[in-house]
């Protein structure tokens, strides 16, 4: 029966440090520990009376109890769960005793296996030592249920700890931490206050299963403990639950009405609005997890802020862990809100690990497909509401064709883009594909800076008169997926100013006779261009630039440019068109005076005015206009 004094082997404090400055960054949530952990043993003690019928245990009012004792500056976690035995006590308490070595830290540090990883910080010692962040000293007294005999267990974190039996221990387990003294400048609060422990509860247990009890505050009373241990002098104190205990993505959804989960999304994420959409799942079996995701109605100003928060919530049987957990939702789907609770990971888990697990990225990839079934199936029931989605959201969902090869075709299939068939209404390439010509292969597009240009550009003359349908694409990122994505549904994509587009290819009698011509420019324009030639895509202007299949756009060429990368300098192609008046012209005069030099100038003039049609930028404007203004001046 007497006191056993245990050292600890001489890693244990190197240990400690790095458990507290490592893992616990945030010193709040060694009260998330400590709930969890009585939780957990509320759940093992149910789980045991259920298989074990002649416990004797209590089980009639299961709840986790915080008691503040302002004077004496203690705080208590307590539990009527399942308890420990003195070898529990050492097993599982000890950890941190046992396995603090150089071996231990060694694993933790050198472990490229993310379950070894969390199997080595995860353990029971782990979490409850993160006490010792505020406390000097932990004393935790227990008994296992279904035995007589209790242990009490002490130690202020330094080179030993105590163990001894106790008589009369109830049930359960209770950690007393005896407060370090408050500190602002080492965000140390004082844990006296039953404000912030409420507020800590609130923020981190506040969906715990159990009930978390506290002594009842008085609201006319000042926020102290010292008004309860007066009252409890004169009688027991009042308790009261401080956690909801409301679960909603836990609770079957027949019972959870529209309002309340309009409210958890608000909360969520301080919106004022309702979301558009709501989601939720469930998977069982090999691993199991619940999660209650929202779509806003509403982009945030952030969206596309390099530092702005993404990612959903996590948490671990109904335990908060962490904000913004960017491994449960990839960049593209940033904007989605909400709750993931896994029941198979480690409460303390690292950010770092978190992108190595197997089950996080199993649970991301069903996270992914749930929220594109759910665009699609809005897509086809509710089109007002696809609307507002596509509008506040669509430009950050198609970065997910270049960063989602995976589910490239089913963000193309929700995706929508303007085109030349409706000037108000956008299409989704399923319904462009629907309304093919006959005979034609491709899906054609266009990308530019806006509606405006892209409709005034000479590249859709033939189109347009042909009926052909062109998609047309103003996001920046539109200039990026268009060369990362083949085809849809079979149909490779074509740009109508890249390539040769054999729409009314020129006759052979053509080419013969503009051989010269083409040969003469492309010489004269060398510097420029890197060829001239006759063009299938123009019905009323003379001429046009287009590139070659795997050119860099001009839009993306500024855009590099706009973030510093300096490209080497792109020619591209001029064409002409064959039927127009000052093309027909140009050949004539070169034919009946090859020598003069105005013919030159000429050819410099088609080439300005088809960069100036597609909104490019004239390398000398004012050279431009003095030949402009000469030809108007002799013209008169």
């Amino acid at each position: 029966m007497s006191v056993e004094t245990l050292e600890f082997q001489s890693e244990a404090r190197q240990l400690l440090q790095l458990m507290i400055h490592s893992i616990y960054s945030n010193k709040d949530i060694f009260l998330r520990e400590l709930v969890s952990n009585a939780s957990d043993a509320l759940d093992k003690l149910r789980l045991e009376s259920y298989r074990d019928k002649d416990l004797q245990a209590e089980t009639d009012d299961l709840h986790v109890e915080i008691a503040i004792d302002a004077e004496a500056r203690t705080l208590t976690v307590r539990d009527n769960g399942i308890g420990m035995s003195r070898e529990d006590v050492v097993g599982l308490i000890g950890t941190i005793a046992k396995s603090g070595t150089a071996e231990f830290l060694r694993q933790l540090k050198e472990t490229q296996d993310a379950a070894g990883s969390q199997d080595l910080i995860g353990q029971f010692g782990v979490g409850f030592y993160s006490s010792f962040m505020v406390a000097d000293k932990v004393t935790l007294v227990t008994r296992r249920a279904g035995t007589d005999e209790g242990v009490r267990w002490e130690s202020e974190g330094e080179g030993t700890y105590t163990i001894e039996p106790v008589e009369d221990a109830p049930q359960g387990t209770a950690v007393t931490l005896h407060l370090k003294p408050a500190d602002d400048e080492d965000h140390l609060f004082d844990y006296t206050s039953p404000w912030k422990v409420r507020e800590i509860v609130k923020r981190y247990s506040d969906f715990i299963t159990w009930p978390v009890r506290m002594v009842k505050q008085n609201p006319l009373e000042p926020d102290s403990a010292d008004a309860d241990a007066e009252a409890g002098a004169e009688k027991a104190p009042e308790l009261e639950t401080v956690n909801s205990r409301q679960a909603l993505w836990a609770r079957p959804s027949s019972e959870v009405s529209q309002e309340e989960y309009h409210e958890f999304y608000k909360h969520l994420s301080h919106d004022w609005n309702n979301p558009l959409e709501t989601v939720r799942m469930q998977a069982e079996g090999t691993f199991e997890y619940q999660a209650l995701l929202f779509v806003p109605a509403q982009a945030p100003a952030d969206l596309f802020m390099r530092d702005s928060k993404r990612g959903v919530q996590l948490y671990v049987k109904r335990v908060f862990i962490m904000d913004d957990c960017e491994a449960l939702m990839p960049n593209y789907l940033r904007f989605v809100k909400g709750v993931v609770d896994a029941q198979d990971l480690s409460l303390n888990v690292s950010r770092e690990i978190l992108q190595q697990d197997r089950q996080i990225r199993m649970i991301r990839r069903r996270l992914e497909k749930k929220v594109l079934s759910t665009v699609k199936s809005m897509m086809t029931e509710d089109a007002e509401k696809y609307s507002t989605f596509w509008r506040e959201f669509g430009r950050a969902v198609k970065e997910g064709l270049l960063d989602d090869p995976e589910n490239r075709e089913s963000i193309l299939e929700i995706s929508s883009f303007a085109s030349t068939e409706d000037a108000e209404k956008p299409t989704s390439l399923r319904d462009y594909v629907s309304r093919m010509k006959e005979g034609q292969e491709h899906i054609y597009y266009l990308t530019g800076e806006s509606r405006t240009t892209i409709e005034n550009s000479p590249h859709l003359e033939a189109f347009r008169a042909k009926g052909y349908e062109v998609l047309i694409l103003t996001d920046p990122v539109d200039e990026m997926w268009v060369d990362s994505v083949p085809g849809f549904d079979g149909k490779p994509l074509q740009s109508v100013a890249k390539g040769e587009v054999e729409l009314d290819p020129a006759s052979e009698e053509q080419q013969t006779e503009y051989t010269d011509l083409l040969s003469w420019m492309t010489t004269t324009l060398a510097d420029t261009v890197k060829e001239v030639r006759l063009s299938s895509r123009l019905t009323t202007s003379p001429s046009c630039i287009v590139g070659d299949t795997h050119d860099v756009t001009p839009t993306l060429e500024k855009m590099y440019r706009a973030m510093g990368q300096e490209l080497p300098q792109i020619k591209r192609i001029l064409e002409l068109n064959p039927e127009h008046p000052l093309v027909t012209g140009l050949r004539a005069a070169r034919t009946e005076n090859p020598d003069d030099a105005s013919l030159a100038e000429t050819a410099e003039l088609l080439y300005g005015m088809a960069l100036l049609a597609e909104g490019g930028e004239l390398a000398d404007p004012g050279r431009f206009l003095k030949l402009v203004a000469d030809r108007a001046t002799k013209a008169l």
